[in-house]
């Protein structure tokens, strides 16, 4: 699915509807057929963001029909009204519009006037224009509106007061049930109704997604339904990225049109990349395409092929798969999310001395990581790759290891500790790096990251000194394509590290924590047990060295 195309809609003219309509609707041998909008070939994002569930009918209406000779309306007061104004709508194929609690109103009126109606079934307390299509008014009975419609609504189905945008995103167009409120009374029997003239139903649309966010009315998520869209409810979130649901629906071989529904999704930064960024189905390890919260990471440290970095070398890379799930095993019984083993791997090396580019530090060939970051993932597992860029910069280094971190699982870490100003030198001063400089990575991952569709990376920066990020306040946290994250990477005795661990945390930006255990040179090592219970809050990425 491709959703490069944003359309934003809220309140348009006719003009800015016909402009967007195709020209496929007409007659059948049985009467005239409301006509869906067929969804345009290669798609796009269409975002619904009117707040008043009056002109949010209206929009949607707008969206995904372009004519029909019967439209349900209902009023913006009368819950019991829309329920069952929203069983008949999807079970005739029609749009289902919304006039104000005064009754009346300019839009619903223009938008009838667009479609074409020639009769308005009014459910409950609406009453409908006063010029115009032939208004049919039956109460809020499940047995007037069955026989106004000639549909069975046999089964009924009480729906909470939370519940509405629910029951109507799950109604079947080929039976639907009568929905109506949980506490309302039961509906009476034997109100007679005049039946609506025949006509026959349109094809319904194919490949189109409504997102119906928490502020999507009912009328909008029926009319969507009506014409054939498949509805996903965006809950507790408006980044469609953190919806397995979502995820799940966009990324369906047929999904090629969005209709992203309600006043939140449309005031979400980035939503068209972001609906095409979930159009992917590509998750992370431990599921999702968001890192946190939903896992905690629990890390090998080290170089490949050599244990003198870190623990990660120690063995091949089948045992070391093997030793870090084993190291991250004991976390997940003690915290409520997935936990996640992970490798974070040196991938360039700071050294003692300038080698031939003079930088002071080793650039692993791509070759001999690539079977490690390779196997990991594979294996389930997230990857990590470091960097001490010595006198060098870290876009240029992490440049180097773009095709890695072109990979879902890969993320990238920065060690200012092996940072140098020009004229240190590695073991006599410790390093540092500027904002500014964190900033253009930020940048230039999350530019990749967006170009290609990916899951949220994560953007470790290592830290045991203030003086190691000067300016952090200033961190560039708008890039939601990344999760950044400091690690806390102090060691010695466990009163010093918990010391650096308040110190770090006092004034720092809204970032993810991260905690490192080391086997030698912690007095002594935390279990993950300790860990768990002394470093809080709980970190989300524990590494080991």
């Amino acid at each position: 699915m491709s959703a490069a195309l944003l359309v934003l809609v809220a309140g348009c003219t006719d003009a800015d509807a016909d402009a967007g309509s195709s020209s496929d609707g007409g007659t059948t041998s049985g009467g005239t057929a409301s006509s869906p909008v067929a969804a345009e070939p290669g798609g796009g994002l269409t975002v619904v963001a009117d707040e008043d569930p009056v002109a949010q009918a209206v929009t949607t209406s707008r969206a995904l029909f372009e004519s029909s000779p019967v439209a349900v309306l209902v009023r913006a007061d009368d819950r019991a009204g829309q329920l069952l104004g929203a069983s008949a709508a999807v079970g005739l194929g029609v749009p289902l519009l919304v006039e104000p609690a005064r009754g009346g109103g300019a839009e619903p009126a223009e938008e009838l006037d667009r479609l074409g109606v020639d009769v308005v079934l009014a459910v409950g307390e609406a009453e409908g224009p006063d010029d115009g299509p032939e208004v049919r008014s039956v109460p809020a009975d499940v047995a007037a509106v069955a026989g106004a419609t000639g549909l069975s609504l046999d089964e009924e189905q009480a729906v909470p007061s939370d519940g509405d945008v629910a029951a109507v995103a799950e109604l079947d167009p080929d039976g639907p049930v009568a929905l109506r409120p949980e506490d309302a009374e039961a509906p009476e029997d034997g109100v007679d109704a005049e039946e609506l003239p025949e006509f026959d139903r349109a094809d319904p649309v194919e490949g189109v997604v409504l997102l119906a966010g928490d502020d999507a009315s009912p009328a909008a998520v029926a009319t969507g339904r009506a014409a054939g869209a498949r509805v996903v409810t965006v809950s507790g979130s408006t980044d469609p990225r953190a919806s397995a649901d979502v995820v799940e629906a966009l990324s369906d071989d047929d999904a090629e049109t969005v209709i992203a529904v309600g006043a939140g999704l449309g005031a979400e930064q980035g939503l068209d990349w972001k609906v095409a960024t979930a159009a992917t189905g590509t998750e992370l390890p431990g599921g999702g395409q968001l890192l946190f919260p939903g896992r905690m990471m629990v890390a090998l440290y080290g170089f490949p092929g050599s244990g003198a970095l870190g623990v990660l070398g120690e063995q091949p890379v089948d045992a070391a798969i093997q030793r870090a799930r084993d190291t991250a095993a004991p976390y997940d019984a003690l915290v409520e999310p997935p936990v996640v083993p992970a490798f974070e791997v040196i991938v360039t090396v700071a050294s003692e001395v300038a080698g031939p580019d003079g930088n002071y530090s080793t650039e692993s060939p791509i070759e001999t990581v690539w079977p490690w970051v390779e196997a990991a993932g594979a294996a389930g597992l997230y990857v990590i790759l470091d960097l001490q860029p010595g006198r060098t910069d870290f876009v240029a280094q992490a440049e180097l290891y773009r095709p890695l971190l072109e990979l879902p699982h890969v993320g990238l870490a920065l060690d200012p500790e092996w940072r140098l100003a020009p004229g240190e030198v590695h073991l006599t001063q410790i390093g540092s790096v500027g904002v500014e400089e964190v900033n253009r990575v930020v940048t230039w991952l999350a530019d990749l990251t967006r170009e290609r569709s990916l899951p949220q990376k994560l953007l470790v920066l290592h830290q045991f000194r203030l003086d190691m990020l000067p300016g952090r306040e200033d961190l560039d946290l708008s890039r939601d394509e990344l999760a950044v994250l400091i690690h806390a990477d102090g060691q010695g005795s466990q009163a010093s590290k918990q010391e650096t661990w308040r110190t770090l945390r006092q004034g720092a930006p809204e970032v993810a924590w991260g905690w490192k255990n080391f086997y030698d040179e912690d007095a002594p090592m935390l279990t993950p047990e300790q860990t768990i219970q002394q470093v809080l809050p709980t970190p989300e990425l524990v590494s080991y060295q």
